[in-house]
């Protein structure tokens, strides 16, 4: 598996935008989020990936500017009442979890979060020990990360030790008393 396909698995998770609407009021834009109903200025997210609704398509584009959107090839400018999608961030210590795992960890855990109806993007608190280690040291511990994905709750403990062969064991307990387990061993390369 390679860098890139990585990135399509990723791209592929569900819940990975915040669904909502952008008007402009008082001079301003803003973003008001479907899933929590706050309301934040659009200005926040620039540089970010957003999709607009238009057409009876979703067109993916970044904020450029508070109002404006880049696409490809064109700029799209933002209407009043609009419906607009913008990218999750991944909590930052799982972030570099997922960059850290070898690829057969990596795919393993992801298609049993999968399989459990949870996506990367419902991850709502990180502890990522391998962030405090060296790398190329012997080293072991465990990770702790807890995913929400609006009707279930999963916690999930990553132990590892990575010495002469790298060992990753994920434990995903949910709240309803399901659990798996999976172990994988890889080489160091």
């Amino acid at each position: 598996m390679n860098q890139h396909q990585r990135t399509e698995l990723i791209k592929r998770q569900s819940r990975s935008y915040t669904p909502g609407s952008v008007e402009y009021i008082n001079n301003q834009w803003i973003f008001f989020n479907d899933e929590t109903d706050e309301a934040h200025p659009l200005e926040e997210y620039v540089k970010k990936e957003i999709e607009v609704y238009r057409g009876n398509r979703w067109k993916r584009g970044h904020l450029s500017e508070t109002g404006k959107v880049q696409l490809k090839k064109d700029i799209l400018f933002l209407e009043h009442n609009e419906k607009v999608r913008i990218k999750k961030d991944l909590q930052y210590s799982f972030e570099k979890l997922l960059d850290e795992l070898n690829d057969d960890s990596f795919f393993q855990f992801l298609m049993t979060l999968n399989s459990l109806s949870f996506s990367i993007y419902d991850c709502i608190y990180g502890y990522n020990q391998l962030a405090f280690l060296r790398k190329g040291e012997h080293c072991s511990g465990v990770n702790f990360f807890t995913f929400d994905n609006g009707q279930c709750v999963c916690s999930v403990q990553h132990h590892f030790v990575y010495s002469s062969k790298q060992h990753d064991r994920f434990e995903f307990t949910l709240n309803t008393g399901k659990r798996i387990v999976i172990e994988k061993y890889n080489p160091l390369s």
